[in-house]
C-alpha cells in the first residue's frame, strides 16, 4: 500500500528504499559494508522479499549499493553515488562527511551565481517587489523561524525571477540544503542579499553572478 509524504503516496519499495539510505547514512550499514541479506531485511523490516528486491534495485540504479554476484550487496563510498537525491540528503544529516557537505555546497555556489546572473536579466517588477518584501522581512523580523522562512523565499523567487521553467527543477533538491542551514541574523548578512538585489534590480548579470556567490562562499565558510 505505501504511506504518503507531504501529501505524495510512496510505495512499500520506496518507503524502504529510504529506510535502508537513512540506515546507511547514519553508519549501520559502512561504505564497503555488506547489507543485510534480502530474507534478513524482509524479516527486520516486516515487509515481503519483493519489496526487498525492489527496494534494493532502487538503490543500486542510484550507485548507492552495488551486488557482487555470490557474495552479497555492499554499499558504495558517497563520491560514487549517481543520484542528487541521497547526496543531499547524505549532506545534510547530524555529523555529515565534510567532502559530501563541501560537494554539495560548492555545487549549489555554481548553480545559484547563473541562477542570479539569469534573474537579473528576465526579472520583473513582481519579481523585484516580492524580493524587496522579502529583505524587508530579513531585517524587521525578531523570530528565527520568520527570518529563515524569508531567506528561503528570496532565494526562490530568485530562482523563480529567470523566467526559465527548467532552473526550478534544477534547484529543487538544493533547498532541502537552504531549509537546513542556520538563519543568518548579523546585518552583514542581510546587506549581502541587499547588494544582491540591487544587482538584479539594476540588470546587471555580472554584479548579481559575482555578489551571489560571494555571500554563498561566506555563508558555507
Amino acid at each position: 500500500m505505501g504511506s504518503r509524504t507531504g501529501g505524495v503516496r510512496v510505495s512499500l519499495p520506496e518507503e524502504l528504499a529510504e529506510q535502508l539510505l537513512g540506515s546507511i547514512i547514519d553508519g549501520t550499514y559502512p561504505p564497503g559494508g555488506a547489507l543485510p541479506s534480502e530474507p534478513e531485511l524482509a524479516e527486520l523490516f516486516s515487509m515481503s522479499r519483493l519489496t526487498v528486491r525492489e527496494a534494493v534495485k532502487a538503490l543500486r540504479v542510484q550507485n548507492v549499493v552495488r551486488v557482487e554476484r555470490g557474495r552479497g550487496t555492499y554499499v558504495n563510498p558517497p563520491a560514487e553515488w549517481t543520484s542528487l537525491h541521497p547526496m543531499i540528503r547524505a549532506a545534510t544529516s547530524p555529523g555529515a562527511d565534510p567532502d559530501v557537505v563541501g560537494g554539495v555546497h560548492e555545487a549549489r555556489r555554481m548553480l545559484e551565481a547563473g541562477i542570479a546572473e539569469l534573474a537579473a536579466l528576465n526579472r520583473t517588477e513582481s519579481d523585484l517587489r516580492e524580493l524587496r518584501e522579502q529583505v524587508r522581512a530579513m531585517r524587521a523580523s525578531d523570530d528565527a523561524g520568520s527570518r529563515g522562512a524569508a531567506h528561503l523565499a528570496f532565494h526562490q523567487t530568485i530562482v523563480r525571477a529567470t523566467g526559465n521553467a527548467f532552473v526550478p527543477l534544477l534547484f529543487e533538491p538544493f533547498t532541502r540544503v537552504l531549509s537546513g542551514l542556520p538563519v543568518e541574523t548579523d546585518r552583514e548578512a542581510i546587506t549581502r542579499h541587499e547588494r544582491l538585489l540591487a544587482a538584479i534590480e539594476a540588470r546587471d548579470p555580472v554584479a548579481a553572478r559575482r555578489f551571489m556567490a560571494a555571500h554563498l562562499h561566506f555563508h558555507a565558510s
